[in-house]
């Protein structure tokens, strides 16, 4: 890895790791213009109080969790659990992390979009102190997801249940904000159905666990990069920014990266810094980005059934059916149905000879092709390619 050392005319140095510049934090004594897959070294209330206003489209949040642990933690064979003890979790009380939570959440929110959201991921010891906080300061709070660890550590000591879950808070900057959720890539990765509230993912192991070179564990809360495709996914866009204020090893610019978005990190530990920069320099992101991501149903252009009927792909006189046969209705000349009773769109004469309020005819009626029953559907889908492919 190449580093090497600046110095600015008032004497501050600044480490300059790669392609990625570590800022120091009395660099730039005022907002300065956006630069982005950087990471900022220093305190991260200072940083993005050097950020421009409105800059960012979302906030990625894993802050201490001020565990308030009470001496070594054994297993059962008097092995010593390896947990979180480091000087940056610690709090002199409930007050200061209050405070220090404060600070960097206001900070934050001034740097949001106003269609940007903030998610801010904890446990039992801290996540209702920031939860409060996030809604006294103005957040509209969207979701609380659980993230179910599909391998917890145990409760060695088995005074407790085992604490098998985080919590994720996510929130939009006020109750009318028009965020970003990408429902459909959400319903597409679990595979049709809406997806859930409570995430089963597992913790960072293996070869994504990044080691010291003493061979442990370098950060104690490194997070699996399945936990943040799944957030970035749903809440972001390709080409938006994403702040990390507590960056550690640099998990959310790993998975940024990967998804063609921007980054920037905020991180006080060097060693912290350095690791991320050498994990990056390794990511690759998606070449075609078309692959990355999923224009939801009503972005798409509308295609009125009497566009399918003109181009002659179901011309009038065209038999359609349920999936099951037991309704059937001819394609008129207008673009309109009729059945033995009935006549209309093809959503009213679906719904009408099911009896039901409604219906979507995309899906309910089907035409058959050779020995197959293909949805109506198929044919808008082939002009709405059409029309993308001309823009």
């Amino acid at each position: 890895m190449t580093r090497r050392r600046a110095r600015f005319p008032n004497g501050t140095r600044a480490l300059f790791i790669g392609a990625d510049r570590i800022m120091p934090k009395d660099s730039i004594k005022e907002t300065a213009p956006l630069k982005t897959n950087v990471i900022y070294g220093g305190d991260c209330v200072a940083a993005m109080e050097r950020l421009p206003e409105n800059s960012v489209d979302l906030i990625f949040a894993d802050p201490p969790y001020n565990l308030q642990l009470g001496g070594e933690l054994h297993r059962p064979d008097n092995s010593r659990v390896d947990g979180v003890d480091d000087a940056w979790d610690r709090f002199d009380n409930f007050a200061a992390y209050d405070e220090f939570s404060r600070r960097w959440l206001k900070a934050a929110r001034r740097i949001l979009k106003d269609t940007g959201s903030l998610w801010v991921i904890g446990s039992y010891h801290n996540i209702f102190r920031v939860g409060s906080i996030l809604q006294d300061i103005g957040f509209w709070m969207l979701n609380d997801i659980v993230w179910r660890k599909s391998n917890p550590m145990p409760n060695f000591r088995g005074t407790r249940f085992t604490n098998a879950h985080e919590t994720l808070i996510w929130c939009a900057k006020d109750k009318d904000a028009k965020y970003t959720f990408n429902y459909e890539a959400m319903k597409n990765l679990n595979e049709g159905l809406q997806m859930r509230s409570d995430w089963t993912l597992p913790l960072c192991t293996g070869d994504e666990r990044i080691k010291g070179t003493d061979g442990n564990k370098l950060h104690p809360t490194q997070k699996p990069e399945s936990l943040l495709y799944r957030v970035l996914l749903a809440a972001t866009k390709p080409g938006d920014v994403v702040l990390d204020p507590f960056f550690g090893t640099g998990t959310t610019g790993a998975v940024a990266k990967q998804l063609g978005r921007k980054y920037i990190g905020c991180e006080r530990d060097a060693d912290y810094i350095a690791a991320a920069r050498e994990r990056l320099a390794l990511v690759k992101q998606v070449a075609d980005d078309k692959l990355l991501s999923t224009p939801s149903k009503r972005s798409e252009p509308r295609i009125p059934f009497g566009t399918v009927v003109e181009r002659g792909m179901l011309p009038p006189g065209t038999v359609l059916s349920d999936p099951s046969g037991r309704f059937t209705a001819k394609v008129r000349a207008d673009g309109t149905l009729i059945s033995a009773e009935h006549r209309g769109s093809i959503h009213q004469v679906g719904a009408a000879v099911q009896g039901a309020p409604a219906c979507n005819g995309w899906t309910f009626w089907h035409v058959k092709m050779g020995k197959n029953l293909v949805a109506i559907d198929a044919f808008r889908q082939k002009v709405r390619a059409e029309m993308v492919a001309l823009n």
